[in-house]
């Protein structure tokens, strides 16, 4: 007794901990949500500050570090630091701003020792300008920032070939850096743009599918309707010509007639909207169950072993779920020859007490290991087994390869 209630214990804590681990990676991902979104939305104006303000408490310490005119330096070097805060939304004007404003400080303020923040502001800058901006715009920017950062460095005290070399070949680094990102997101948006309009594209495919299976189940359905409504009124005329024209029972067949003639019409144009010049068997009688084995013999010619298992009593289908059936089998059986790649297949009518389960088999690939968008001929059976309130499932068969089970309604007889 003690370990059944440790091991109840124990499958009690894994179940916890697994919810508190899912609870975790949950609460994660909406922390990292929000933080990305907070960076796109702010995060170019946090490093403008954050540089402003290292930029001034570099410049205005009380020491005789900086030799030119502090109120230049720091309105300069506030204005380069600020201007990152558009390095995204306009780089190439942004960059052209602080090639400008470092062209001010050399001309007023110069000094061999500058704040470190402008630094980091024209590596950033180079960086935005080929991340954000064309080609053209990418080099227009670079090239002001170049000149400006040599002028600076050429025109500043105590600076030498060294820094010139040293600095230039920086900044193209991180120019380059922003081109190979710029490339990486170019892509990666083509990409994402080709798969959202293959994504349309296969939903316009499979809702056309549809509609054309529906279509075609429509037509099948006025086939069967209409073979019943030409009895009917084919009955109520023979009824009424055996009954004396002044009973009422003669104007009541009249009327039954007439109006089943009318309806008849009806359909006929119905039909005619349905139909279109492809089709090919619309003199065909629709076929059912009774005519499963010369499907078989046509699947069988292919090559595909096909078994016809039948468990149960079978009985009498109304004319629409006959259809229905068989065309379930005949798309199933496509599907198997066209792309499984099997050798063997194998077909169950099941009879049960309200329902006829439909079984295909195969020993091909078998269902894919990712779960797929189903194909035009699974989108119709589904369409079919929806229209008689039943159920379809499809898994890995015990021959190997895919499973398609397929339950109609069919009440006893």
């Amino acid at each position: 007794m003690l370990v059944v209630c440790l091991a109840t214990d124990l499958q009690v804590c894994r179940k916890t901990d697994a919810h508190v681990q899912i609870s975790l990676y949950v609460a994660c991902v909406k922390f990292l949500r929000r933080i990305s979104t907070f960076t796109r939305r702010y995060g170019d104006w946090v490093l403008a500050i954050a540089l402003a303000t290292i930029g001034q408490l570099d410049v205005w310490l009380p020491d005789d570090y900086h030799t030119g005119s502090r109120p230049v330096l720091g309105l300069t070097t506030l204005a380069m630091t600020l201007a990152l805060a558009w390095r995204r939304r306009r780089p190439l004007a942004s960059a052209l701003f602080i090639a400008g404003v470092l062209g001010v400080q050399t001309a007023f303020a110069p000094t061999p020792h500058p704040p470190d923040s402008p630094f980091i502001v024209w590596m950033i800058s180079a960086y935005s300008v080929a991340a954000h901006c064309g080609r053209r715009s990418a080099i227009l920017g670079l090239v002001a920032l170049v000149v400006a950062v040599d002028s600076w460095v050429t025109l500043t005290p105590n600076n030498g070939g060294t820094d010139l070399v040293f600095i230039s070949l920086i900044m193209l680094g991180f120019w380059f850096a922003g081109r190979v990102v710029r490339s990486r997101n170019v892509l990666t948006s083509t990409l994402k743009e080709r798969t959202e309009e293959l994504e349309r594209e296969r939903e316009k495919r499979a809702r056309l599918a549809v509609a054309e299976e529906r279509s075609r189940i429509a037509r099948e359905l006025h086939d069967v309707v209409a073979h019943t409504l030409g009895v009917v009124v084919v009955q109520a005329g023979a009824e009424r010509l055996h009954l004396p024209p002044d009973s009422p029972a003669h104007a009541t067949f009249a009327s039954i007639e007439s109006s089943g003639r009318a309806a008849l019409a009806e359909m006929g144009r119905l039909l005619g909207m349905l139909r279109t010049d492809e089709d090919s068997d619309a003199l065909v009688p629709q076929p059912g169950l009774a005519r499963l084995d010369e499907l078989l013999d046509h699947v069988r010619a292919t090559g595909l072993v096909v078994e016809l298992v039948v468990d149960g009593t079978p009985r009498v289908l109304g004319a629409g779920a006959d259809v229905s059936a068989y065309r379930i089998v005949q798309e199933a059986l496509t599907n198997t020859v066209r792309h499984s790649g099997s050798s063997r297949a194998q077909v169950r009518l099941r009879w049960e007490s309200t329902a006829l389960v439909i079984e295909v088999a195969d020993d091909g690939v078998g269902p894919p290991a990712k779960a797929a968008r189903p194909g035009h001929g699974l989108l119709g059976i589904r369409e079919r087994v929806a229209l008689y309130g039943g159920a379809l499932v499809t898994g890995r068969s015990e021959l190997g390869g895919y499973l398609l089970v397929a339950r109609l309604a069919a009440p006893s007889a």
